[in-house]
């Protein structure tokens, strides 16, 4: 059982930044994609940014150039630098892996392990 736990949220103004972090128990599978979800209120859940284990990376349209996906093998963390925040990224944050599975990275179809989430609020 493969455990994640984010940390990092908080509040800030628009134009400020978060960095997110989301640190996994032991995992051992040789191939993965690890990424961040964000959850509106109201609305289903969205993929904002993932990384392969070979180091891939995708990102949604709404935060390109703005949000840096990055991973620490030798500490088994996912870290999410998100500058020039909008009151628009709002919302609950979650990390989540996969080993496998046919979805495009940034669906949530085939992602098996969720950390509870860390909620990131950017005021106008």
């Amino acid at each position: 059982q493969v455990q994640l736990v984010e940390s990092g949220g908080g509040s800030v103004q628009a134009g400020g930044f978060l960095r997110l972090a989301c640190a996994a128990s032991r995992y051992t599978y040789t191939y993965y994609w690890w990424a961040w979800f964000r959850q509106f209120p109201g609305k289903e859940r969205e993929g904002v940014a993932a990384i392969d284990s070979g180091g891939a990376t995708g990102y949604a349209d709404s935060v390109k150039g703005r949000f840096t996906n990055s991973k620490d093998n030798a500490k088994n963390t996912l870290y999410l630098q998100m500058n020039s925040l909008k009151p628009e990224d709002t919302a609950m944050y979650y990390c989540a892996r996969r080993t496998g599975g046919t979805s495009k990275p940034l669906s949530d179809s085939d992602y098996t392990y969720w950390g509870q989430g860390t909620q990131v609020t950017v005021s106008s």
